[in-house]
């Protein structure tokens, strides 16, 4: 019973970041999608960035590759609280420091901001 509800979890989390990102919620709130492969990121950055995962948070080749197209201070206006319950937003940031993109310092993104000194 708990597996089930941890693989609930983890397809909801994957449902919510998708849905983050697609032209419907654009329509809702108004605004222009985000540039970048959304699918590629969902599949092939998830494991690396969910709360409690036991993966580091270095991503692989796929990961890197997805998270290149992406315009990552678009991606960060539309983190929601939601997404924040099962993202680990300072793992997205190692993540995205990992494929070789810089992350300022006191960057924004959803509510995170990223700390001084983190590299």
């Amino acid at each position: 019973m708990e597996m089930l509800n941890l693989r609930f979890i983890a397809l909801a989390a994957v449902a919510v970041f998708g849905i983050l990102f697609t032209s419907e919620l654009d329509v809702v709130l108004g605004q222009a999608a985000c540039q970048g492969d959304m699918q590629g990121l969902i599949t092939q950055c998830e494991p690396y960035v969910m709360k409690g995962s036991l993966l580091p948070p270095t991503g692989s080749e796929g990961c890197c590759a997805a998270i290149k197209t992406l315009d990552i201070p678009c991606a960060c206006q539309h983190v929601t609280k939601v997404v924040e319950t099962v993202v680990d937003m300072g793992k997205v940031v190692k993540v995205v420091r990992s494929c070789g993109i810089p992350v300022p310092e006191g960057m924004k993104c959803g509510s995170y901001t990223v700390p001084p000194g983190s590299r």
